[in-house]
């Protein structure tokens, strides 16, 4: 599988009148075409900072320090505003976090999907687009007739359908999730991630799932990147992670969980907080609450090291990755 989205080293801040914020720094993952990746961590890690980072969606008081974005070979950063429209919704669009946020109350739900398509799509004449409308609706399980009502027609779950139906609407090769199912009951959140899951397959779209649940992102994504702080701290595949987590705050993720089988046991909980990124700590950003720290993370950044010999750092879609002075080899939950 070829790569279809390279990002190395982004590092991404906001300006704000106490100082800068480290929202992501030096972050690296790959995806290959076809493949599924879900960021998770503690709110404020930096994982919607990424996405829209992926969009160059980003408020004026944010800015791109350091790194490359690459979808199809090229640079997103280095992008100019008419290169960028010609990439988003083609190329690479999203899920937005909150259907109900993300949808204007005084237009149909049908007109705002298609000024989505005339925007990154030129001279598309509008009886193709309601019929592409039509047809991206029945592939998310709504009726078609439904694109001709407003937003408060439509329940959260049909909501949450439509907004995947516009994130489909110009066959991007990349989709963003940024929380699917925020706000949704669990019966309709299932659905709505097996039909997306579904979909990826079908169309055979790369995804990037955003959550702070573990164990939803588990249930869609081939693989997990756990961020803490602004930084990646592990990546590797699904199955990797639940069963040899390496890193001591993916440890700690996964115990906070409980399990529908096997023995009961009392849940961990973490203690302390995440870091005030206006002024985060040296060396590790984990150290002052990991229970493995020594002198060696509190003054050295760890490096990003693979630690099963799958794959290469020029190709993180595979593999697994850590970034901890002291991985735990034998990590049981």
């Amino acid at each position: 599988m070829g790569l279809i989205l390279s990002v190395h080293d982004l590092t991404m801040h906001y300006k704000i009148r106490k100082g800068d914020v480290s929202a992501v720094d030096n972050v690296s993952f790959d995806l290959a075409k076809g493949q599924s990746l879900g960021l998770v961590g503690e709110s404020g890690c930096g994982k919607t900072s990424i996405a829209f980072s992926l969009m160059r969606l980003l408020p004026e008081n944010a800015r791109i320090k350091d790194g490359y974005i690459l979808i199809d070979g090229r640079d997103v950063v280095a992008m100019s505003y008419e290169e960028l429209l010609r990439v988003r919704w083609n190329k690479i669009a999203m899920v937005f976090q909150a259907a109900m946020n993300a949808l204007n109350p005084v237009y149909t739900v049908g007109e705002q999907i298609i000024e989505a398509m005339e925007l990154h799509q030129e001279n598309l004449p509008l009886t193709e687009a309601r019929e592409r409308i039509a047809h991206l609706f029945e592939l998310v399980g709504l009726e078609p007739a439904l694109m001709d009502r407003y937003p408060h027609e439509f329940s959260g779950g049909m909501r949450q359908r439509a907004v995947i139906a516009m994130a489909l609407s110009c066959n991007p090769d990349i989709i963003i999730a940024d929380e699917p199912t925020t706000a949704l009951d669990v019966i309709v959140q299932d659905r709505i991630l097996k039909r997306i899951r579904e979909l990826q397959k079908d169309l055979n779209m790369a995804m990037v799932y955003i959550s702070h649940d573990i164990a939803v992102i588990a249930e869609v994504s081939d693989r997990i990147g756990v961020m803490y702080a602004g930084r990646m701290a592990e990546l590797a595949d699904s199955v990797d992670i639940f069963e040899r987590p390496m890193h001591p705050y993916t440890y700690a993720l996964m115990g906070a969980f409980p399990s529908i089988k096997g023995k009961r046991r009392e849940l961990k909980t973490l203690p302390g907080e995440p870091p005030d990124l206006l002024d985060p700590p040296t060396g590790c950003r984990f150290h002052p609450r990991c229970l493995y720290a020594t002198a060696e993370c509190r003054e050295g950044r760890p490096p990003f090291i693979n630690v099963n010999g799958v794959g290469n750092g020029d190709d993180l879609s595979r593999g697994h990755y850590v970034a901890c002075w002291h991985p735990l080899q034998e990590a049981k939950l």
